[in-house]
C-alpha cells in the first residue's frame, strides 16, 4: 500500500479510523474521528468518505458516522470466532440457565482476552465485560486460562510487561502470576476472586478445538462469596460438549 507523507500506509490509516470506534463510542463525527485517530482532519475526512462509499461505515441523518453493516457482514464470513460462538452458544445457554450468572466466551487476540459472546439474566450480578470488549490476560479468569495454555513466548511477553492492576486483588507480581498459571494448568480451570471487581469472582475453563489446542475460554462471573463448585461442573460439561461440536476427540 502507498504511504502518506507521515509514513502511514493506506491500510494503517483505515485501521486507525476504525479503531476509534469502541463498545461505548458507536457514533462519531468525522472531526472526532480525525482527532482520536491522530490523522490530519483532511486525511480523516477522506478516509471516512472512502469507507462510507464502500459501505464499511454509514452516516446517519445528522452526518454522524457509525460502523456499517457491510463491515459486520464481511467480518463474519468464515470467521473462526463465529464458528466457536456457534458451537458454544447452546451449551452457554445451558450454563446460564442453571448457574444464572453472566456466562462468557473469550478468545486470545493480540495479547488480550477478547469476548465474543456474553449471556446474562435479570438476576446476574455485576460485570464490566462486553461483547467485543477486551480484558488483560493477567486480570481475568478467561485471560488466565488463555495465558496458561498459551505459548511460552506469549507467557514470557506478559510476565515481563507491567502487570497493571484493575483492582486491589489483581495479580501484579510476575512470580505470583507464574505460579498462578501453573495452578491453572494443574487444575484445568482458573478462579479469580476480585481480580476485576471486588464484588465478583471469575471462574473459567478451557475449550479445545479439533486439534486439541485450547481455542477459547468459557467463564462465569459469580458473586464474590459464592462457592465455585457447581459453576465449574457446568462449565466443564459445556466446554467438553463445545469441544466435541468442534471436532475434538480425546
Amino acid at each position: 500500500m502507498a504511504n502518506s507523507r507521515s509514513g502511514d500506509s493506506v491500510t494503517e490509516r483505515l485501521v486507525r479510523v476504525l479503531e476509534t470506534f469502541t463498545a461505548t463510542r458507536t457514533v462519531q463525527t468525522a472531526a472526532e474521528i480525525g482527532r482520536r485517530s491522530g490523522l490530519p482532519i483532511s486525511t480523516a475526512h477522506r478516509v471516512v468518505n472512502d469507507l462510507v462509499v464502500a459501505g464499511l461505515l454509514e452516516r446517519d441523518d445528522d452526518r454522524r458516522v457509525r460502523i456499517g453493516m457491510r463491515l459486520w457482514e464481511l467480518s463474519t464470513r468464515s470467521s473462526h470466532a463465529l464458528r466457536l460462538r456457534q458451537a458454544a452458544l447452546p451449551y452457554m445457554e445451558r450454563v446460564q440457565l442453571r448457574v444464572r450468572e453472566h456466562t462468557q466466551l473469550a478468545v486470545l487476540e493480540k495479547d488480550e482476552a477478547l469476548f465474543i459472546e456474553r449471556l446474562s439474566g435479570a438476576e446476574s450480578g455485576s460485570n464490566i465485560t462486553r461483547v467485543a470488549g477486551r480484558l488483560p490476560l493477567h486480570a481475568s479468569s478467561s485471560g488466565l486460562v488463555l495465558l496458561a495454555y498459551g505459548t511460552p513466548e506469549l507467557q514470557e511477553r506478559i510476565l515481563q510487561a507491567p502487570l497493571v492492576p484493575l483492582s486491589r486483588e489483581t495479580i501484579t507480581d510476575a512470580g505470583v502470576l507464574r505460579r498462578k498459571l501453573a495452578e491453572v494448568r494443574t487444575l484445568g480451570h482458573a478462579i479469580a476472586p476480585g481480580y476485576i471487581e471486588a464484588v465478583s469472582t471469575g471462574v473459567a475453563v478451557p475449550i479445545r478445538d479439533e486439534t486439541g489446542a485450547v481455542a477459547a475460554a468459557l467463564s462465569v462471573v459469580l458473586p464474590r462469596d459464592a462457592a465455585p463448585d457447581a459453576a465449574l461442573r457446568e462449565l466443564r460439561r459445556a466446554a467438553a460438549d463445545t469441544a466435541a461440536a468442534l471436532g475434538y476427540r480425546r
